[in-house]
């Protein structure tokens, strides 16, 4: 969602898109760098109790990761529209998460626990959207070929892929 604001601001909406947008791409990326293996779980509670002593909780059954795009897309879009290496860099942090604590001699796996770095709790099920959006979204993250698949020629559909915009 947040590098979809990111576009609208660059689309014509007001700039206030970009911000919320980057504000938001913050947030995901806090879900991640906050558990103990730096990889963000399913689902995250924010703590609105003035007494909360963190800002985010989470449930015990909802501490697995299945490797998911969206907030690699944000970063993606944020860093094109901007150039803002910092978005590589958090980029770069969740692709080594992934790569320690995901990485499967076969290939990759979801986890059941992103708290546990001691016991991740290997599924052995790698989700196709792991590759087909997530992987594709750090290559293009990481490529400074800012020709390859330009967001002013193309637009990303719901699964990753790139489709001409025609005028």
């Amino acid at each position: 969602m947040g590098g979809t604001l990111g576009l609208a601001a660059r689309n014509g909406f007001p700039d206030e898109y970009l911000a919320l947008g980057q504000q938001l791409t913050r947030t995901c990326y806090e879900m991640y760098r906050k558990m103990a293996t730096g990889l963000s779980p399913e689902i995250v509670y924010f703590n609105t109790a003035p007494s909360g002593l963190e800002d985010i909780y989470v449930k015990p059954a909802d501490t697995h990761n299945l490797q998911r795009p969206e907030t690699i897309e944000s970063l993606f879009y944020l860093y094109r529209l901007t150039g803002n290496k910092t978005y590589q860099d958090w980029g770069w942090e969740i692709f080594q998460a992934f790569e320690k604590h995901t990485r499967l001699e076969e290939g990759y796996t979801s986890i059941g626990n992103v708290q546990n770095v001691n016991n991740v709790g290997t599924k052995n099920k790698m989700e196709s959207f792991w590759i087909a959006e997530t992987l594709k979204y750090l290559y293009l993250l990481f490529s400074e070929d800012h020709d390859l698949i330009p967001l002013d020629a193309f637009v990303f559909n719901t699964e990753g892929h790139p489709l001409p915009i025609y005028s």
